[in-house]
């Protein structure tokens, strides 16, 4: 699939929009995006909500699972939250584990600016047949 036109669709998605959620790197079935957190990012006692780093793996799963061009959705998802994130730029790197023509597993680690693991994900999506679009 053109990454140009993932990059084109992903910008419909008005979560990771109003996040700030930014799009790294696209490639088949996987891909890799980042957050600067805010203070809306924090949650009451001054951590990385656990919301945010979700959405911020969700948003990976979610391109690498529609990078083969067909609608994906998801169906499935978990998270481990390893270790707390503080502040800085917040790195998630989704890869696809298995794929066929309806189910998809992917893994994403999501990691803070210095390489230091926050969370792991886990994710199914189910593959539709219609194509994604514009």
């Amino acid at each position: 699939m053109d990454e140009k036109f993932l990059r084109e669709f992903f910008k419909r998605d008005r979560l990771a929009r109003l996040l700030g959620i930014e799009i790294v790197e696209i490639g088949e079935g996987r891909a890799r995006v980042c957050v600067e957190v805010q203070q809306e990012h924090l949650n009451g006692v001054d951590l990385v909500h656990g919301g945010t780093i979700f959405t911020l793996a969700d948003f990976a799963f979610a391109i690498a699972s529609n990078s083969h061009g067909k609608v994906a959705v998801g169906i499935a998802a978990s998270i481990s939250y390893v270790s707390p994130a503080r502040g800085g730029r917040l790195f998630a790197e989704a890869r696809e584990v298995a794929c066929n023509p309806r189910l998809a597993t992917y893994e994403v680690e999501v990691k803070d600016e210095n390489g230091k693991t926050i969370a792991f994900f886990q994710g199914t999506a189910y593959r539709k047949k219609e194509p994604l679009s514009l």
